[in-house]
């Protein structure tokens, strides 16, 4: 046991030592997205400091990641979250606006958002605008996010599908399918000449180094004083507590008694019709036959 806390104190003893000198090597600050320092944003004026750390438009790979951990949420119309569900606009529109990037919740407005690129041209990141599912249908009324490289056959894209199977987000491709007969443009809504600026939440700066810091309280121990509360003592016998009868039981019980009314009163009617049966009448025998006299033998 002598040996264990002699080794014990030692390493206190060298964690005293080594520690005071760890913290006087400061890791190098990271740059921001502008390349400046967290010192050099602090020495400029506020209004300067979301200028320099908002983010560059954010990479098509990244939104292409985010949409595809959306799978399996179910279709709701008019959803807008993965908590409630997602129709197909609204699973555009939170997609980019995790990422700062405004596009209406309307497929019939997403044919006009961005700018229209070739089909062949269609990268991550991109927009395809469909039609309905009619086969008379000529205007918008399906969309999703393109995920294959550009030039790469089959165009797939991550969408809410709002089809009987599989009501949920997916991916599906546009060569071989219903969609390609449905398919009418794809859209670009990030890089330049979109017309569409993407927003970042400003970045918070960390403290500077001369804050002063908050003492930490000391502890203090509140004494509470016991109060005895009187316990009341148990009742001897326990109070009865008639329940009434419940539906099903005077249901019960009303449908015995109408049967045993119906029999009592067909058992009467039986005893009365038997006492009034009248027994048939014997038929009246016929005079008797006289026997013809005997001849006697002259």
């Amino acid at each position: 046991m002598r040996y264990i806390w002699m080794i014990f104190v030692g390493l206190l003893l060298a964690m005293v030592a080594i520690l005071p000198r760890l913290g006087k090597h400061k890791p190098a600050q990271p740059a921001t997205a502008t390349g400046l320092a967290d010192a050099d944003l602090r020495a400029q004026p506020a209004s300067l400091r979301t200028a320099a750390t908002a983010a560059l438009p954010p990479r098509a790979d990244s939104i292409v990641a985010f949409g595809l951990a959306q799978r399996g949420t179910p279709y709701v119309y008019a959803g807008t979250s993965p908590l409630t569900g997602f129709d197909c606009s609204g699973f555009i529109m939170y997609t980019f606006a995790h990422f700062g990037v405004p596009v209406p919740h309307s497929t019939a407005l997403l044919i006009d958002v961005g700018r229209p690129v070739a089909r062949a041209e269609a990268q991550p990141g991109d927009i395809v605008v469909f039609t309905g599912t009619a086969t008379t249908s000529t205007t918008p009324g399906h969309a999703g996010i393109v995920i294959s490289r550009r030039g790469e056959l089959p165009l797939r894209f991550v969408h809410a599908s709002s089809s009987r199977r599989e009501p949920f987000v997916k991916v599906s491709q546009v060569e071989n399918s219903d969609y390609e007969r449905r398919f009418m443009q794809v859209r670009r809504v990030l890089g330049p000449g979109t017309g569409i600026v993407a927003t970042a939440r400003p970045k918070l700066l960390s403290a500077p180094a001369s804050t002063p810091r908050v003492a930490v309280l000391p502890p203090r121990r509140v004494a509470v004083a016991e109060v005895a509360v009187p316990v009341p003592a148990l009742p001897q016998r326990l109070a009865t507590k008639k329940y009434a009868a419940s539906s099903t039981t005077v249901w019960k019980k009303a449908v015995v008694k109408k049967a045993h009314a119906k029999t009592t009163v067909a058992a009467k009617k039986n005893s009365t019709s038997t006492a009034k049966r009248k027994l048939p009448a014997k038929p009246a025998h016929t005079a008797a036959r006289k026997r013809p006299a005997s001849k006697v033998s002259k």
